[in-house]
């Protein structure tokens, strides 16, 4: 039992941990989503399959035709074909700066995945369908961009 001396105030230490321990648990709580916007989950994923366009195909000679009006503005795009085990253009390396917006879009002849090591981009390349991946370059360095199934380096994507 507690005996006080009359006229002694009560001691407001409970009352302020108390609170203090009320407040810090709200302030967490409430803190479910971080600030930073490289942490927080993307509105659109990173990788997606992208659907066949009614733009006009790209020629062989040309691996990275402009954006056309129906499909968004990046910085860069590298457009390649897989017929017959054949990569079109040639396997060699693509450099692109830091920071920009990169679009791959492979089209192959047979059901495979397309992979690009180093950022873990890929998506599904249904026969005949083009599957794309659309990135922010942001990682320096030399990355192969492959095809899983058939195990073919389409490229070497140079970040500078």
């Amino acid at each position: 039992m507690l005996v006080r001396a009359p006229g002694a105030r009560r001691a407001a230490v409970p009352t302020t941990l108390l609170v203090t321990g009320l407040l810090s648990a709200l302030l967490t709580a409430g803190c479910g989503q971080d600030d930073d916007p490289s942490v927080a989950a993307p509105s659109t994923p990173a990788t997606s399959a992208a659907a066949p366009t009614a733009s006009a195909p790209a020629s062989a000679d040309s691996p990275t035709p402009a954006a056309t009006a129906s499909t968004p503005a990046v910085d860069r795009e590298i457009t390649v074909t897989i017929a017959k085990r054949r990569i079109s253009p040639p396997t060699g390396r693509v450099t692109v700066a830091k920071g920009q917006l990169v679009r791959i879009t492979v089209t192959s002849d047979a059901d495979d995945e397309l992979h690009v090591h180093g950022y873990d981009l890929g998506a599904r390349l249904p026969a005949g369908t083009p599957g794309s991946v659309e990135f922010r370059a942001e990682k320096t360095g030399l990355f192969e961009v492959e095809t899983h199934e058939s195990e073919l380096v389409l490229f070497q994507l140079v970040v500078r």
